[in-house]
């Protein structure tokens, strides 16, 4: 399931956010790194908005039988993704895509972070910082995180990287049968 982020489609834009992407894009043409500033103005609002409204989408749809109570988060925009992975104790797994800028406010949220952890990062990505990535990973506090690193760019992920995804999904939301999680005798 996915729902639209603030400010994108039909949505009412994000304050700032215009002069803050125009921000982003001046440094990255110029070559530099953005500012911290920079990444705030234009992740924390988004984030600070949308965390809430996936939290009541998460409220509505585990009251469907059909759905069981692992959830796991996916895709998006990282830094949404680890804060919902920080707060949301409904979250047992979380699989990210690697990219965009990331506040290091996100940073220091992702040293709460505990449950499983699969990142995919494409090592050429052009319109990404890799340290940046790397710096976010090393921060998760989990102790089953995987780097899943692929050459090429952001278009770049080979198909077989989303059967490794749902390998991990697979491990860590599928009920585990009771006897097999109980010690013999």
């Amino acid at each position: 399931m996915c729902i639209e982020l603030p400010g994108a489609g039909e949505r009412p834009r994000i304050p700032g956010a215009a002069e803050a992407r125009d921000d982003l894009t001046r440094a990255i043409s110029a070559g530099e790194r953005p500012s911290e500033d920079v990444i705030d103005r234009l992740v924390l609002p988004l984030v600070d908005q949308a965390a809430p409204e996936w939290q009541s989408t998460l409220d509505a749809v585990l009251t469907l039988p059909e759905i069981g109570d692992r959830v796991g988060i996916s895709g998006g925009l990282i830094a949404l993704s680890v804060r919902m992975a920080a707060v949301d104790p409904r979250i047992v797994a979380a699989g990210l895509f690697a990219g965009s800028y990331v506040p290091q406010s996100i940073i220091e949220q992702a040293r709460e972070v505990t449950i499983p952890v699969h990142m995919l990062l494409q090592w050429d990505d052009e319109g990404n910082d890799r340290q940046l990535a790397l710096d976010l990973f090393n921060a998760f506090a989990s102790t089953e995180k995987t780097l899943y690193a692929n050459m090429g760019g952001h278009t770049g992920v080979p198909s077989f990287a989303a059967q490794d995804a749902a390998r991990f999904f697979s491990r860590h939301l599928t009920p585990v049968a009771e006897e097999a999680t109980s010690a013999p005798g």
